[in-house]
Protein backbone atom coordinates (compact mmCIF):
# COMPACT_ATOMS: atom_id res chain seq x y z
CA UNK A 1 0.00 0.00 0.00
CA UNK A 2 2.93 2.52 0.48
CA UNK A 3 4.15 2.13 -2.41
CA UNK A 4 1.22 3.48 -4.25
CA UNK A 5 1.35 6.39 -2.15
CA UNK A 6 4.68 7.11 -3.69
CA UNK A 7 3.37 6.73 -7.49
CA UNK A 8 2.62 9.19 -9.55
CA UNK A 9 -0.89 8.53 -11.30
CA UNK A 10 -0.90 11.71 -13.22
CA UNK A 11 -0.65 9.74 -16.59
CA UNK A 12 -4.23 8.50 -15.70
CA UNK A 13 -5.51 11.69 -15.87
CA UNK A 14 -3.71 12.86 -18.68
CA UNK A 15 -4.82 10.27 -21.54
CA UNK A 16 -7.99 9.87 -23.05
CA UNK A 17 -8.82 6.07 -23.89
CA UNK A 18 -11.67 7.43 -26.11
CA UNK A 19 -8.83 8.78 -28.86
CA UNK A 20 -7.80 4.78 -29.22
CA UNK A 21 -7.65 4.19 -32.55
CA UNK A 22 -8.02 0.55 -31.69
CA UNK A 23 -10.86 0.78 -29.56
CA UNK A 24 -12.46 2.97 -32.31
CA UNK A 25 -12.32 0.62 -34.91
CA UNK A 26 -13.58 -2.42 -32.86
CA UNK A 27 -17.06 0.03 -32.02
CA UNK A 28 -17.27 0.40 -35.66
CA UNK A 29 -16.77 -3.31 -36.32
CA UNK A 30 -19.76 -4.16 -33.42
CA UNK A 31 -22.12 -1.53 -35.05
CA UNK A 32 -21.72 -2.83 -38.44
CA UNK A 33 -21.42 -6.71 -37.42
CA UNK A 34 -24.87 -6.69 -35.39
CA UNK A 35 -26.39 -4.78 -38.28
CA UNK A 36 -25.00 -7.33 -41.03
CA UNK A 37 -26.09 -10.11 -38.23
CA UNK A 38 -29.61 -8.43 -38.45
CA UNK A 39 -30.27 -9.75 -41.98
CA UNK A 40 -27.51 -12.89 -42.24
CA UNK A 41 -29.64 -14.77 -39.10
CA UNK A 42 -31.91 -16.42 -41.14
CA UNK A 43 -29.20 -18.08 -43.36
CA UNK A 44 -27.17 -19.42 -40.44
CA UNK A 45 -23.89 -18.27 -40.81
CA UNK A 46 -22.03 -15.16 -39.58
CA UNK A 47 -20.50 -12.12 -41.43
CA UNK A 48 -17.04 -13.63 -41.31
CA UNK A 49 -18.80 -16.99 -42.89
CA UNK A 50 -20.31 -14.66 -45.73
CA UNK A 51 -16.95 -13.04 -46.22
CA UNK A 52 -15.44 -16.47 -46.46
CA UNK A 53 -18.49 -17.74 -49.19
CA UNK A 54 -18.46 -14.31 -51.18
CA UNK A 55 -14.48 -14.66 -51.63
CA UNK A 56 -14.14 -18.14 -52.45
CA UNK A 57 -17.10 -17.52 -54.89
CA UNK A 58 -15.50 -15.04 -56.89
CA UNK A 59 -12.48 -17.92 -57.42
CA UNK A 60 -13.73 -20.80 -59.42
CA UNK A 61 -10.49 -22.52 -59.42
CA UNK A 62 -9.77 -22.43 -55.45
CA UNK A 63 -7.90 -20.60 -52.73
CA UNK A 64 -5.69 -22.07 -50.21
CA UNK A 65 -6.21 -21.35 -46.87
CA UNK A 66 -2.88 -19.11 -46.53
CA UNK A 67 -4.46 -16.95 -49.29
CA UNK A 68 -7.61 -16.32 -47.80
CA UNK A 69 -6.13 -15.11 -44.17
CA UNK A 70 -4.36 -13.02 -46.05
CA UNK A 71 -6.67 -11.65 -47.99
CA UNK A 72 -9.68 -11.45 -44.90
CA UNK A 73 -6.71 -10.57 -42.71
CA UNK A 74 -8.41 -13.57 -40.63
CA UNK A 75 -6.81 -15.61 -37.92
CA UNK A 76 -5.74 -18.84 -39.08
CA UNK A 77 -7.87 -20.45 -35.67
CA UNK A 78 -10.35 -18.70 -37.06
CA UNK A 79 -10.36 -19.34 -40.43
CA UNK A 80 -9.81 -22.83 -39.32
CA UNK A 81 -13.45 -23.10 -37.48
CA UNK A 82 -15.37 -21.20 -39.68
CA UNK A 83 -14.47 -23.40 -42.40
CA UNK A 84 -14.89 -26.13 -41.13
CA UNK A 85 -18.28 -25.02 -39.83
CA UNK A 86 -19.06 -24.06 -43.83
CA UNK A 87 -17.64 -27.41 -45.23
CA UNK A 88 -19.45 -29.49 -42.55
CA UNK A 89 -22.73 -27.87 -43.77
CA UNK A 90 -21.60 -28.37 -47.46
CA UNK A 91 -21.14 -25.03 -48.60
CA UNK A 92 -17.17 -25.11 -49.01
CA UNK A 93 -15.13 -28.80 -49.69
CA UNK A 94 -11.21 -29.01 -50.52
CA UNK A 95 -10.09 -30.10 -53.87
CA UNK A 96 -7.33 -32.28 -55.12
CA UNK A 97 -4.98 -29.28 -54.82
CA UNK A 98 -6.28 -29.26 -50.91
CA UNK A 99 -7.54 -25.68 -52.17
CA UNK A 100 -11.10 -24.65 -50.96
CA UNK A 101 -13.61 -23.92 -53.71
CA UNK A 102 -17.44 -23.53 -52.95
CA UNK A 103 -19.51 -26.48 -53.83
CA UNK A 104 -23.33 -26.23 -55.26
CA UNK A 105 -25.43 -25.52 -51.99
CA UNK A 106 -22.68 -22.91 -51.58
CA UNK A 107 -23.26 -21.08 -54.69
CA UNK A 108 -27.03 -21.40 -53.94
CA UNK A 109 -26.46 -19.56 -50.60
CA UNK A 110 -24.40 -16.91 -51.43
CA UNK A 111 -27.33 -16.12 -53.95
CA UNK A 112 -29.68 -16.11 -51.32
CA UNK A 113 -27.47 -13.93 -49.23
CA UNK A 114 -27.01 -11.45 -51.56
CA UNK A 115 -29.89 -9.74 -51.52
CA UNK A 116 -30.25 -9.30 -47.59
CA UNK A 117 -26.31 -8.43 -47.80
CA UNK A 118 -27.24 -5.56 -50.07
CA UNK A 119 -29.74 -4.51 -47.46
CA UNK A 120 -27.48 -4.46 -44.55
CA UNK A 121 -24.77 -2.48 -46.98
CA UNK A 122 -27.55 0.08 -47.68
CA UNK A 123 -28.62 0.39 -43.98
CA UNK A 124 -25.07 1.05 -43.15
CA UNK A 125 -24.43 3.61 -46.05
CA UNK A 126 -27.72 5.06 -45.04
CA UNK A 127 -25.99 5.52 -41.32
CA UNK A 128 -22.25 6.44 -42.64
CA UNK A 129 -22.93 8.52 -46.22
CA UNK A 130 -20.72 9.29 -48.69
CA UNK A 131 -18.25 10.94 -46.54
CA UNK A 132 -17.86 7.84 -44.09
CA UNK A 133 -17.99 5.30 -46.72
CA UNK A 134 -14.71 7.47 -48.88
CA UNK A 135 -13.40 7.12 -45.52
CA UNK A 136 -13.34 4.05 -44.86
CA UNK A 137 -11.97 3.20 -48.19
CA UNK A 138 -9.11 5.32 -47.81
CA UNK A 139 -8.00 3.93 -44.59
CA UNK A 140 -8.14 0.63 -45.39
CA UNK A 141 -6.40 1.25 -48.67
CA UNK A 142 -3.89 3.05 -46.76
CA UNK A 143 -3.14 0.47 -43.89
CA UNK A 144 -3.29 -2.41 -46.64
CA UNK A 145 -0.56 -0.34 -48.84
CA UNK A 146 2.38 0.33 -45.50
CA UNK A 147 1.20 -3.07 -44.22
Amino acid sequence: MFLYSLMNFDEIKNFNPSNCISGRVMRLSRITANIFRKYLKPFGVTDSQTSILFLVSKHEKGLTQTRITEILQLEKSSLSRNLKRLVDQNYLMKNNSSEIVITQSGKKLVISIIPEWEKAMAEIRSLIGDDGEEALNKVLTNLINKI
